[in-house]
């Protein structure tokens, strides 16, 4: 990663699980980025979300594109949504997802996010999520719709320094 990236923390599972938090997120940096290596282990899984400051309420929403290389790209949308997505849960692979979170210690602001997804040979999907708070973000929860993460799944979180 560049030098302004800084590792804050990594989560790599040795079990099976279906949620993963990053807590006490230190308001020092610009922007967060999340790199995530996961796969589910259960077939009926549809999307991979998440949630800021542990908010279950209807303050989100999003935008995605869809893409698979063989079938004409997809778009929809989300609003009112109880979480963000940014990615869709493959079980056939490993599915690399990067999520990247704007200004998240600025109290002025909604917070957004951008994310692209891929699994190997599946399909690419982008997503762009917007939590309607002005708060701080802290703690983010990343989880699976469906099952859990297989074991080996990593999750990084990074800090962005102003440069």
């Amino acid at each position: 990663m560049p030098s302004t990236y800084e590792p804050i923390q990594t989560t790599t599972l040795s079990s099976a699980i279906d949620n993963v938090t990053f807590s006490s997120i230190p308001n020092t940096y610009t922007d967060l980025v999340i790199v995530a290596n996961s796969k589910n282990v259960t077939s009926n899984a549809n999307y991979l979300g998440f949630r800021y400051n542990s908010d279950s309420g209807s303050n989100y929403g999003y935008v995605y594109l869809l893409g698979s290389g063989t079938s004409p790209a997809v778009s929809g949308v989300g609003t009112g949504t109880t979480f963000g997505r940014y990615g869709n849960g493959s079980t056939a692979n490993f599915e690399v997802s990067f999520l990247n979170i704007f200004n998240y210690a600025n109290t002025n602001v909604f917070k957004t996010s951008i994310s692209q997804s891929n699994a190997v040979a599946n399909y690419a999907i982008s997503y762009t999520s917007t939590w309607r708070s002005t708060s701080a973000i802290t703690s983010v929860q990343l989880f699976t719709d469906a099952g859990n993460w297989a074991i080996g799944s990593v999750f990084t979180l990074y800090g962005i320094k102003a440069a």
